[in-house]
């Protein structure tokens, strides 16, 4: 177990854009892919990743001092600071249930696939943290490590069904063929935004409105172009923030800057692994011929080229800052993860069909729930950081906004508390299930049709 451990621990000290590649390429020579283009696949891979996360560090350390400049602007006290997700992976990592949990993960989607419970080859080893964070945090309420395995396990099963259910929306929306997300903050989503999407069609006038920047022409209107998007997202802040028209300015650039190399990131990303999912996928049914249509679960950076996720994700950033100064009971200073909000909204924006509009109004809760429960787990958060020897800032409780908090880890982590409420919201779970099935059986009985009407 001990080697086990020291294993799994030298191999997360590398960055998720120079593990991943490894993994791809380790895979990619297993399967007899030739060497030049497995290498160039997932230097395709590590490249556009890389990119993703100086982007992303970039739009931080940009938009950070505007935010805060804002707050003592309008003497707000927001006391919890939002760093982002790292403390969270420190922490999990730290948790005898993550070397556990890795093993164990590849087991369930090992016999998922052996007895036809899933479609989807789970590659994405960097996020199995999310699951095993369950685990962490079930552990430390209960000291219980079997049910810390079985919190883990149940999370890891639930994501990769929900990775399942996202393929056919996800090739509807991006025409990627046996490609599937899989990040528990994003596909975790997918029975919430089915469940709107549902509701949404039935409300006179919103069910009219559309705004879908992804399928507008250039000459419908300019505001199908993130970058006029971010652009403006800067201006707001920067006058709100009352900078100098210099600074004001150059945040505009710099905003709409992120907005385009996103998507150019995305784009790479897609591209290198697009041969190495085929080949994959050929490799596994020769060698099982009675499995069919496998998937391959992958980062949400594949889809990062879509200009309807980049423009919801944008647009919720201020929103996310002003619900941090109004909603009562909330006590996070949104900072470190506001740009993770573009992950985290672009199954909810596929199954909107790029709609932006449905996307905002159902981002809207959703950003609140992040808010409290975030707040809620601040104390946590910063003592298990405390206690791996994160970085801390004296006198300061930290936490993670989108990942802290996620809601439906803090569901799950509620029912394994025994908590009353939580318990009693499993109906209205299973209802969203079932309209996400039936909806699932919907889009791929259509897209076998339409592919028969092709043939």
């Amino acid at each position: 177990m001990e080697f086990l451990k020291n294993i799994i621990d030298l191999f997360f000290q590398f960055k998720a854009y120079v593990m991943l590649p490894i993994i791809i390429f380790i895979i990619a020579l297993i399967i007899r892919m030739p060497i030049k283009k497995a290498f160039l696949s997932v230097l395709q891979l590590g490249t556009g990743f890389a990119g993703i996360f100086i982007a992303f560090d970039f739009f931080i350390s940009n938009i950070n001092p505007a935010v805060k400049a804002l707050m003592i602007m309008i003497h707000i006290d927001l006391p919890i600071l939002d760093v982002g997700w790292p403390p969270l992976a420190a922490i999990t990592w730290a948790s005898p249930i993550a070397h556990l949990s890795i093993p164990i993960i590849i087991g369930i989607n090992i016999l998922m696939l052996t007895f036809n419970l899933t479609r989807t080859i789970y590659l994405d080893i960097w996020n199995y943290w999310h699951f095993a964070m369950l685990g962490a945090l079930v552990l430390n309420a209960s000291d219980s490590i079997i049910l810390a395995l079985v919190a883990t396990a149940l999370i890891a099963v639930y994501t990769i069904k929900m990775s399942d259910w996202a393929a056919p929306i996800v090739k509807r929306e991006m025409a990627l063929d046996g490609i599937t997300l899989s990040p528990l903050s994003s596909v975790g989503l997918l029975p919430y935004a089915q469940f709107l999407d549902a509701i949404f069609n039935r409300i006179p006038i919103i069910n009219k409105i559309t705004y879908n920047p992804q399928n507008s022409s250039k000459e419908v209107s300019i505001l199908s172009e993130p970058m006029v998007i971010g652009a403006l997202v800067g201006l707001l802040l920067g006058i709100l923030a009352k900078y100098p028209v210099k600074e004001t300015l150059e945040l505009c650039v710099h905003i709409a800057a992120v907005m385009f190399i996103l998507p150019q990131c995305g784009a790479l990303i897609g591209k290198g692994m697009g041969d190495v999912s085929l080949t994959l996928r050929k490799a596994v049914q020769k060698r099982f011929p009675h499995k069919d249509n496998l998937l391959v679960a992958l980062d949400t950076g594949i889809v990062m080229h879509n200009k309807s996720i980049l423009t919801s994700g944008i647009i919720l950033m201020p929103i996310a800052i002003f619900l941090a100064l109004v909603i009562p009971g909330n006590e996070t200073f949104p900072l470190g993860d506001l740009v993770a909000l573009i992950s985290q909204v672009s199954v909810m924006v596929l199954i909107f069909r790029g709609d932006v509009f449905r996307t905002i109004l159902a981002g809207i809760p959703l950003v609140i729930s992040y808010l409290l429960i975030s707040t809620h787990l601040a104390p946590l958060i910063t003592r298990l950081s405390k206690e791996v020897g994160t970085v801390m800032i004296e006198n300061t409780l930290i936490t993670s906004l989108t990942d802290g908090g996620n809601p439906v880890r803090f569901w799950a982590l509620q029912i394994f508390k025994g908590n009353l409420i939580a318990l009693m919201l499993i109906p209205l779970f299973i209802i969203m299930l079932i309209i996400s099935h039936r909806r699932y059986i919907h889009d791929l009985a259509l897209q076998s049709a339409t592919t028969d009407i092709g043939e």
